[in-house]
């Protein structure tokens, strides 16, 4: 059983920046691909960011695509979301999701990830 406990969301003004942290449980964090999902209210959960277990590879949506960037410390079981230029758009609920080897088949999609965190509210204002 892993346990995933994101922090750092909050209210921002459109431009502004934040930084997402999501610390793991796992004793084997190495193995696990780790990704960044959100949900706006009243749609689906949709995939925002992820970092393969294997070549530390990075993927994005295209909304995010330039703006975001994830990153993983496997010393400190802990993978972060720089979220820069926020826009009232990517207000919503960010949740950390953990998928024991998952590959590129399966890393943008929500059955790709065998834990999810709590989540952690963002909100942009305009």
């Amino acid at each position: 059983q892993v346990q995933l406990v994101e922090s750092g969301g909050g209210s921002v003004q459109a431009g502004g920046s934040l930084r997402l942290s999501c610390a793991a449980s796992a004793r084997t964090f190495s193995s696990y691909t780790m990704g960044w999902f959100r949900q706006a209210p009243g749609k689906e959960r949709e995939f925002v960011a992820a970092i393969s277990w294997r070549s530390g590879n990075t993927y994005y949506a295209d909304s995010v695509k330039g703006r975001f960037t994830i990153s993983r410390d496997n010393a400190k079981s802990t993978v972060y979301l720089q979220m820069n230029t926020l826009e009232p758009e990517d207000t919503a609920v960010y949740y950390c999701a953990a998928g024991y080897r998952s590959t590129l088949a399966t890393m943008t999609m929500r059955s790709g990830y065998d834990y999810w965190g709590q989540g952690t509210q963002v909100t942009v204002s305009s």
